[in-house]
């Protein structure tokens, strides 16, 4: 596979700056477990990359080696560290526009400029072996100081003021919050704090901030908050009281239930008619509504009957708007 040669070609680099001497060809197949015609092929290659690459005949055998003038730079990383930084600029680019991404972006930089041009060209080879593609998400291009205000205030224990406008009424409110976490999910990144409002734990998602000012108010985290166990029990983003929930699927949807891991708390048992029974403790938020019914008819709530009730009302309102 490619990333299998890259990581080898890696390692066939890392082990020529070693050796001044050079070093044989059965030595070098030896190391990295290949044939003499792969390493013939990965020698090509480097030299193809601009490798100072060059080989001495002494007695009846070879040795390769970097020419004297040749220095390798000061790179602390396995293939695979590099691979993984090389893809996590992927995983974040949903994030684009914000300190998390920029920061990926600025330590990617750094690290090019100390592996040289011909290191730089092979870390961009290995980054095309895999690829992150996001799907749906959020837009944080105008968002990086709200970012940064809660980021430091979560650090600081320090109350924000903030301007929310909330999801589904639109309607704009100014309140103050204890932020305890900042975090990201499906898509979005969020914050979870005392909400001085409501007097309740509530959570708000970074892009409906409006406006936000770092107060010198200093609070102390409720003890008895668990972020661990808040986001165990939710479905999605919001919180809610666990209950047993019980879903069946139509046979066509098995492989595709059975190969995802939709909640830490799920239980998946085929039937023998080829349906699949999904349960889960979990809140029956709206954000589980809207993910049952996205399998359309293929997927029927048992229980609990408020859920079965909820969503076949939805279903209900949905096809009197085709009526």
């Amino acid at each position: 596979m490619r990333g299998d040669q890259l990581a080898r070609q890696w390692q066939l680099i890392a082990r020529l700056a070693k050796s001044r001497a050079g070093v044989g060809l059965d030595e070098l197949a030896q190391d990295l477990d290949c044939t003499r015609r792969t390493l013939y092929r990965d020698l090509d290659a480097l030299m193809y990359a601009g490798f100072p690459v060059i080989s001495e005949k002494r007695g009846q055998r070879v040795f390769y080696r970097f020419t004297d003038s040749f220095k390798l730079g000061d790179v602390p990383f396995t293939p695979d560290e590099l691979l993984a930084l090389a893809f996590s600029a992927d995983l974040l680019k949903t994030l684009e526009g914000t300190v998390f991404h920029d920061s990926i972006q600025s330590a990617l930089a750094k690290i090019r400029a100390g592996l040289g041009p011909e290191l730089s060209g092979v870390l961009d080879r290995m980054a095309d072996t895999f690829r992150v593609l996001p799907g749906p998400h959020k837009r944080y291009e105008g968002s990086s100081e709200t970012i940064r205000a809660l980021n430091e205030s979560v650090l600081n224990q320090h109350t924000v003021d903030i301007e929310y406008r909330t999801g589904r009424s639109g309607e704009e409110s100014r309140r103050e919050l204890d932020p305890y976490r900042l975090w990201y999910r499906s898509g979005g990144l969020y914050v979870i704090g005392h909400d001085h409002r409501s007097g309740e734990i509530r959570t708000f998602a970074v892009d409906r901030i409006l406006s936000i000012r770092v107060t010198d108010k200093v609070f102390d985290a409720d003890p008895g908050f668990d972020f661990e166990t808040l986001v165990s029990n939710a479905f999605g983003v919001i919180a809610e009281a666990p209950e047993r929930v019980h879903i069946r699927f139509d046979a066509a949807w098995r492989s595709h239930v059975m190969e995802h891991t939709w909640h830490a708390s799920q239980q998946i048992e085929v039937r023998e008619d080829g349906r699949v029974d999904l349960t889960m403790q979990v809140g029956t938020s709206v954000e589980l509504r809207n993910w049952i019914l996205s399998f359309g008819a293929g997927a029927t709530v048992i229980a609990p009957d408020s859920l079965r009730s909820k969503v076949a009302t939805e279903l209900e309102t949905a096809l009197s708007n085709y009526s």
